[in-house]
């Protein structure tokens, strides 16, 4: 039997189940929920380590912290056994080695992931990637090694040429400096903060150079061709193109290589020599960070004395977790020719 539409003719299909959704249905292969399930767990157990590292660095501080009070941020001394510590020099110098090493650091590793991703030839960029990825493995006390050994004694000079030229700027003064004496002791520009710096860059570098060179590998080839299209050299290309689509990649690299400085510890500890007060002068001798001086105090603490250097780990721990954290949230958000303009 037919029903009877108005105003439609025999041809015309009625109201029936066309304008109806359809429910559509996906069934993930086993493979997939595999693939799912070990992703979510790989993800909830790295979140669950870094918990368990902070309630174990938290257990293990409060007895110090609860004993220091808000004293422990702004203390210079490091005795725990009377009850005077805190970490207002380590981390003053902490803070001071990273910056050192960031600003060596990131003109280094820009310049050779710009080279790198432009300008080197296919068999000469898969040698050097493979060069500097290698730098990220070799272990930080052959770094530390050769910057007590090798590269201070080349570096103090350049320490004393800063020093003598541009020591009335705070920050490069030396207190008990000779420059104008020939005769004068270089004991006062070694183990410095701007020597600790340096080896650090090394180590920062290649982390740096390969966030870089993956944010400048893939910026649009549309827009590099649209460029010089409109004539720009190579050089207006990459500075039209290129580095403002990666502008969020360096960005980043700079930050992972911070939280990276910020952390090391073997390197550092062979090279300077530690002082336990607020140290602003990168060239001059004596210098100390939170890593440092928990290897330098680890074996001949006491139980209050584990406890305080439990509280500046965790004191570390915090602030590399915050710059990683800011770090990874502006490479994520970096967009392809944000700013780019042919």
């Amino acid at each position: 039997m037919t029903t009877f539409v108005p105003g439609l003719t025999g041809t015309e299909p009625g109201p029936a189940a066309d304008d109806v959704p359809r429910d559509i249905r996906s069934s993930p292969e086993p493979a997939d929920r595999a693939f799912r399930l070990v992703a979510r767990g790989s993800g909830a157990a790295v979140l669950a380590i870094m918990l368990l590292v902070g309630f174990f660095l938290t257990y293990r501080a409060w007895q110090a912290l609860s004993v220091a009070g808000f004293s422990f941020l702004t203390t210079t001394a490091w005795e725990p056994d009377s009850h005077r510590f805190g970490i207002a020099a380590v981390i003053t110098g902490t803070v001071l080695i990273g910056l050192v090493a960031i600003c060596f650091a990131v003109p280094l590793a820009l310049g050779t992931a710009l080279y790198i991703s432009e300008y080197a030839p296919r068999r000469v960029k898969r040698f050097l990637v493979s060069l500097v990825d290698l730098m990220a493995a070799v272990p930080s006390v052959v770094y530390g090694l050769w910057g007590a050994f090798f590269l201070q004694g080349h570096v103090v000079g350049l320490s004393r040429w800063i020093s003598t030229y541009f020591g009335w700027i705070p920050i490069f003064k030396v207190n008990g400096a000779q420059p104008h004496n020939p005769l004068a002791s270089m004991t006062v520009y070694t183990s410095s903060t701007f020597i600790a710096g340096m080896v650090v860059a090394l180590m920062v570098t290649p982390i740096a150079c390969s966030v870089m060179r993956e944010a400048f590998s893939q910026a649009p080839p549309g827009e590099r061709e649209g460029a010089f299209a409109l004539g720009a050299t190579k050089w207006g290309m990459i500075r039209s193109v290129v580095l403002p689509f990666g502008l969020g990649g360096v960005i980043g690299g700079t930050m992972l290589g911070l939280g990276r400085a910020l952390g090391e510890t073997i390197a550092v500890y062979m090279i300077i020599s530690p002082v336990f007060e607020i140290q602003p002068h990168i060239l001059q001798n004596g210098a100390i960070s939170v890593s440092s001086l928990i290897a330098l105090r680890y074996g001949s603490a006491s139980e209050l004395g584990m406890s305080a250097l439990m509280a500046a780990g965790l004191t570390l721990f915090v602030m590399t977790l915050i710059v990683n954290f800011i770090a990874s949230s502006i490479v994520a958000r970096s967009r392809s020719g944000a700013g780019a303009e042919a």
